[in-house]
């Protein structure tokens, strides 16, 4: 398969410039001016642009919760992600029943994603428990080109501060990234506890019984700890706070090199006045929650000052009516997770360029820097002669975001009403053209698993 796109304007994370770029046999083969070279397919990208595809390293397809299940499985949530513009995840895989290894939990997700996905992805091991059988499975999922884990500081597969240290340890030695969940679990517990019986089960107490300190603390002892282990890749995930963005600038002062802040759309957009409303914010029950204006805020000036790395999703979501509505009444019940695949790459291009952002360096957290930091890169993530063809066409034109004109399995958006000023034309991976002019045109698996690797650790 060969394609040539003409006269588009092109960004690469650090120029941009009208030229025609070329690919076959599913890399990149050139691009330039005015190239004459005959193709299989013809694209006319006058008055567009065209990026990188994104790559979203934090999302939860298909995740067992046991009396839930999220609703984008590896068909529907990958559709999603094409459709907004993103051409490659890496999911965050779910436990099985406890003693299950690591690579039986891996097996479980390539079972279930087997001829699905129309993009392509990889997994994040993920560790409830440390044996040392375990402990050396790191080692195993690394060569298998798995080379990022991540453990939980909260909820059921918790793992404590012992178990921690000797995951970074074994990090260190292997070149692992580790990402974090960043909670204080015991002070979340003694907060639901209290407002449980002061008779608090509205939607706002999810966030008033997650403070921003519980955020913070854990990020700070997850610091702390990385130190002691010798500074393996420490990412804290989806970081919410300023207090939390706070403590990794410190561990940077301190001497960290390896440490890398994710946040996610959520958290650049959205406030926690949406749980002022007790239907509504049912929709936006997560961990961690939606925070104030002020932390908003902070993690911009993060993005402009260098110290945010990736913004990715956390998408996970559950039916609104059918499954977060039922449990109105409390909201610890409420099962947490929310959509965001398909809308983050419009989202962030629209309101980080309104407030002064260039495309190139919101590109750098929505595509370089994930694939680097996750050992994607330069096969991924890198508009270069020689890397895999994933790019995607936009019309730089406002449409407004909503339930209707979405593609996950879920009944909702977040961001119901959303202005966009970019809006996804065209999606190519590997050279082949997936979504065209809104419609799916790639088949059902054609996304490939990618074996991710370090060039060096």
């Amino acid at each position: 398969m060969s394609i040539l796109i003409k006269n588009i304007e092109i960004y690469n994370g650090k120029d941009n410039f009208i030229a025609d770029i070329y690919a076959e046999d599913e890399i990149i083969k050139n691009i330039g001016q005015n190239l004459q070279v005959k193709a299989e397919k013809l694209i006319d990208g006058t008055g567009k642009i065209l990026l990188p595809g994104g790559i979203d390293v934090h999302t939860h397809f298909n995740l067992d919760l046991g009396e839930f299940v999220a609703v984008d499985d590896w068909k529907s949530g990958p559709v999603a992600a094409a459709f907004g513009g993103t051409t490659t995840v890496v999911d965050h895989i779910g436990f099985l029943e406890r003693g299950s290894s690591l690579q039986s939990m891996v097996d479980h997700y390539h079972e279930i994603s087997k001829d699905k996905p129309i993009i392509d992805f990889s997994f994040h091991g993920v560790m409830q428990e440390t044996e040392d059988s375990m402990i050396d499975e790191i080692q195993t999922l690394y060569d298998e080109g798995i080379v990022s884990l991540k453990l939980y500081t909260t909820y059921g597969g918790k793992v404590e501060d012992d178990q921690i240290l000797k995951v970074l340890q074994k990090a260190k030695e292997t070149g692992t990234v580790v990402c974090v969940h960043c909670e204080n679990d015991g002070s979340i517990k003694v907060l639901r506890e209290e407002s449980e019986k002061e008779g608090h089960f509205e939607p706002i107490y999810h966030a008033k019984t997650r403070p921003n300190v519980t955020e913070a603390e854990a990020i700070n002892r997850l610091a702390y700890l990385s130190k002691i282990a010798g500074d393996p890749k420490l990412y804290i995930v989806h970081t919410s706070t300023s207090e939390g963005l706070e403590e990794i600038k410190k561990a940077r002062k301190n001497g960290l090199k390896n440490i890398y802040c994710e946040t996610c759309t959520q958290y650049l957009t959205l406030t926690e006045d949406k749980y002022l409303d007790e239907v509504e914010g049912l929709k936006y029950i997560m961990a961690p929650p939606l925070r104030k204006e002020k932390d908003v805020e902070a993690l911009w000036k993060g993005i402009i000052d260098g110290d945010v790395d990736v913004i990715a999703t956390d998408h996970c979501p559950f039916m609104f009516k059918e499954h977060k509505l039922k449990y109105k009444d409390d909201f610890k019940k409420v099962p947490g997770g929310a959509p965001g695949v398909e809308e983050r790459m419009e989202i962030i291009l629209t309101e980080g360029t309104k407030r002064g952002v260039s495309i190139n360096r919101l590109l750098d957290l929505l595509v370089h820097n994930p694939a680097k930091i996750m050992g994607l890169y330069p096969k991924k993530g890198n508009l270069s002669i020689g890397s895999d063809a994933d790019f995607v066409i936009y019309n730089k034109e406002q449409y407004t975001i909503s339930e209707n004109n979405r593609h996950s399995a879920v009944d909702y958006t977040g961001y119901e009403g959303f202005k966009s000023n970019f809006k996804v034309d065209t999606v190519i991976i590997r050279g082949k053209v997936v979504v065209e002019k809104g419609k799916q045109v790639a088949k059902e698996g054609y996304g490939k698993f990618v074996k991710r690797i370090f060039e060096k650790h």
